[in-house]
């Protein structure tokens, strides 16, 4: 058994880290049937199972069950909601994806695509024989940019540039794919496809003068295509200049008016020049077009609408829009702009209820509504959904306007808080459910494995670091061995203890501002390691024992100063033991125990996304059934017997 300083998260690497057999099934078809012909020949003739299991096949459409029929790059992920086994399956121009050996019972199938939003359908398997293909359906992604080379009057040359290019910026390197754009730009300056990956790359960068530059020639070089247009439009919006961008726009809906994209970003433009009919219109279509991929992907749609209704003078109706926006869009970063604008609606309402004789306040002029700009809701155009969430210090937390936070005041109480918890904490026990996947890439996992523990910690003070934490876990599945991918996690229980008074002396603290935490106020408190203080929280056992600096941000209830959600990544690489980046999130969640009265916020859910030794890697941990020993002494009997403490590093 190891034991853990106040350390939030341990990292232990097993003798051989990457070499567990995938579970990924890879099954090609038995026989000379052709593919094509899936559902017209019986499935059983085709693939074959072993006796007493069945197989699921799928087939993967664009946009509707006839639709065309999408393979390359299509990813599929199997799991059996009876115990929890994913399986994993890239098609990469298969024209069916095939699980054999499969046991009867209720699965989840997972499928997602460049450039298509992913889904999730539940599916039985019944018996031996699958009567014929199940068909999935995938809504194009109308933020997603395709940047396939599709130029036929480019040389080979530049081709292989940009299309190197593409897979750099597909991997985020803006850097790398810069140079092979401008080699390609060099070879073939006249081509639309070139001309609008420069635009892209700049848009990336934000630069948007140059990336405006790139996607006008673009468009003039190809007007008749779409995707330069919809992009010199939401960067024309970026610039201010609406004139632009609205020409830009209505030439996207005429190119692609099945894409509800462009009505979207059109009704914007349409705002800013007060015509407000037809800013109406475009995003009463955008909303109606863009339902299908759920309720919040139309909300700056409902934003617009809600403003577009505000200038039409039609109050009522703007604040019923805007209310179905902020029961459909929570998380929206324009949230609490809306609400403002809701109140400000409400109050010149009741006003003139009050004083019918005053008509000044009618007028929809009246009320400001550029504060909340739709444009800040839209998603970023992507070329695929990212492998891990950005950086803490890339993202900015929506905060509501004119509320003041002291800092010492919130990490003070809040260290209270932690150390209430310490004292209370001796020893418990919980169910885990550990959920990992190897991710290629572009983020879509190559392997997914899950596991059952018993879970049982020791928390006791510790003269050398505070807080000591011994943890151990035990199998619930007997066929399960080890940790997915050799990779042990630990600690999770002390990410808090940042706030730990004798340990706040180690980092810096700021609080941004108030929060919203599912619904609540709370006070928003970003951390960072000190560089002249020593790291007591987190370290990586690989082989040697190597501290890892931590910053982040913490969500910390207003009212009780209970810390209820961590977010938290690497100060910096550490490239001598191949970790480039590693990002945790915990939430914690009330647990009561009744025999005392007693309720303790203790984790719920655990989120980790690796990159080490060029590998990805995304888990998740769950907690349930916590038994508090040291409270609930009547459960004490009921504790597992420690099996698997943690591997020591080797």
């Amino acid at each position: 058994m190891r034991r853990h300083g106040a350390r939030t998260l341990g990292i232990f690497l097993l003798a051989c880290p990457l070499c567990l057999p995938a579970l990924t099934q890879n099954v090609g078809p038995f026989g000379k049937e052709d593919l094509g012909n899936a559902g017209r020949v019986d499935i059983a003739t085709r693939y074959e199972t072993a006796p007493g299991t069945g197989l699921l096949v799928f087939r993967v459409c664009a946009e509707k069950a006839d639709g065309p029929r999408l393979s390359a790059g299509v990813q599929l992920v199997l799991t059996d909601l009876a115990n929890n086994l994913g399986y994993a399956q890239i098609m990469n121009g298969d024209a069916e994806g095939v699980f054999p050996n499969l046991a009867y019972g209720r699965y989840d199938i997972e499928v997602r695509a460049p450039g298509y939003v992913s889904t999730h359908q539940k599916v039985e398997v019944l018996g031996t024989v699958q009567a014929k293909p199940i068909d999935i359906v995938l809504q194009r992604d109308p933020f997603a940019v395709n940047l396939e080379v599709t130029d036929n009057v480019i040389s080979p040359k530049a081709r292989k540039e940009a299309r190197h290019a593409v897979s750099l910026l597909t991997a985020g390197d803006l850097t790398g794919a810069q140079k092979h754009l401008q080699e390609a730009y060099k070879l073939a300056p006249s081509s639309s496809d070139v001309n609008f990956l420069l635009g892209y790359l700049y848009f990336e960068q934000k630069n948007y003068a140059q990336a405006s530059l790139y996607l006008s020639t673009a468009t003039t070089l190809s007007p008749r295509s779409a995707k330069p247009l919809n992009l010199l439009g939401r960067t024309n919006l970026l610039q201010g200049n609406y004139p632009a961008a609205r020409s830009a726009l209505e030439q996207a809906v005429l190119a692609d008016p099945d894409n509800w994209a462009p009505h979207d970003l059109l009704a914007d433009a349409y705002i800013h020049e007060k015509n407000f009919d037809k800013a109406r219109d475009q995003a009463q279509i955008a909303i109606a077009m863009g339902d299908r991929f759920g309720k919040s992907a139309v909300g700056p749609s409902e934003v617009v609408l809600g403003q577009a209704l505000i200038g039409l003078g039609q109050k009522p109706d703007a604040i019923r829009v805007l209310k179905t926006f902020l029961e459909d869009s929570p998380q929206s970063p324009l949230v609490y702009q809306v609400r403002s604008l809701v109140a400000q609606l409400e109050k010149q309402i009741s006003s003139s209820a009050s004083h019918p004789s005053s008509k000044g306040s009618e007028n929809g002029s009246a009320i400001d509504t550029s504060r909340a700009d739709p444009l800040a809701a839209v998603p970023n155009p992507s070329l695929s959904t990212p492998w891990r969430p950005p950086d803490i210090d890339d993202v900015k937390p929506t905060l509501a306007p004119g509320v003041t936070c002291d800092t010492a005041l919130v990490v003070g109480e809040s260290g209270k808080k932690v150390l209430e918890l310490v004292q209370n904490l001796s020893r418990f026990a919980a169910d885990e459910d550990l959920f990992h996947q190897s991710l290629d890439a572009f983020g879509f996992p190559t392997r997914t494995e899950t596991r059952k523990y018993d879970y049982v910690a020791l928390v006791s003070p510790d003269a050398r670091s505070v807080v000591s934490i011994e943890e151990s876990r035990s199998d619930k599945i007997p066929s399960q061995a080890g940790y997915p991918d050799g990779i042990a996690s630990t600690g999770f229980i002390t990410l808090a203890f940042v706030f730990h008074p004798d340990l706040q002396k180690d980092f810096d603290f700021a609080c941004e501002g108030q929060g919203d935490w599912h619904g609540q106020p709370a006070w928003v408190v970003h951390f960072r390691q000190r560089s002249d203080r020593p790291n007591r929280m987190h370290r990586y056992n690989i082989g040697q024992s190597v501290p890892v600096d931590l910053k982040g941000r913490a969500w910390i209830t207003a009212d009780a100063f209970e810390v209820v959600q961590i977010e938290a990544d690497m100060v910096k690489p550490l490239p001598q033991i191949q970790l480039l980046s590693e990002r945790q999130t915990v939430e914690y969640g009330p647990v009561p125990f009744p025999t005392k009265n007693t309720t303790l916020w203790l984790p719920k859910k655990v989120e980790i996304y690796i990159d080490l030794r060029n590998h990805h890697y995304y888990r998740r941990h769950s907690f349930d059934h916590y038994l508090l020993f040291s409270i609930d002494t009547d459960e004490k009997d009921k504790a597992p017997e420690n099996k698997q403490p943690p591997p020591e590093g080797r």
